[in-house]
């Protein structure tokens, strides 16, 4: 019963912002609720905030005491929904796959089933000495993807 009124009311919160969305959402046995989101154009304190209130001020404590806690999603958190792939086009990705093999190359293209990332690489040359850089281009299936992230520069 509990569970089932924090779920409608973070709803709610939701399509109060558009924007945002949720990355993930649990409820500990000693009602502690933990609510992860990330955002279209990222997520602000005020949004926290505000998702927070939207649960904390519809919930009786005199019925059951609980606490609530909202984070975003942070920057070094893996990438889990097709929807953080479309808001990170352009960025650098590391792509560990299910059959283990890693990628690492800007993100050029997100549908709702792939990604398509792009690098650079030096290969022999196919005739004679040397090398030669040459574009890489891999279109990986969001099934085969065992974890991404964004690639942070300092």
């Amino acid at each position: 019963m509990f569970k089932e009124q924090v779920t409608s009311l973070l709803e709610g919160a939701l399509k109060e912002n558009p924007s945002l969305f949720l990355i993930d959402f649990t409820i500990t046995p000693d009602f502690k609720i933990n609510i992860v989101l990330d955002g279209d154009n990222g997520v602000t304190l005020k949004d926290c905030v505000a998702v927070s209130r939207a649960i904390d001020h519809n919930l009786d404590r005199e019925e059951q005491d609980f606490s609530v806690e909202v984070a975003s999603a942070g920057a070094s958190s893996p990438l889990v929904l097709p929807r953080q792939y479309a808001k990170n086009i352009g960025r650098k990705l590391e792509v560990k796959t299910i059959e283990g093999r890693n990628f690492e190359g800007q993100l050029t293209a997100a549908t709702e089933e792939t990604i398509t990332l792009e690098w650079k690489a030096r290969e022999q040359k196919p005739i004679g000495k040397g090398k030669v850089t040459v574009q890489k281009k891999e279109e990986i299936l969001f099934s085969d993807i065992k974890e991404a992230k964004v690639v942070l520069k300092f």
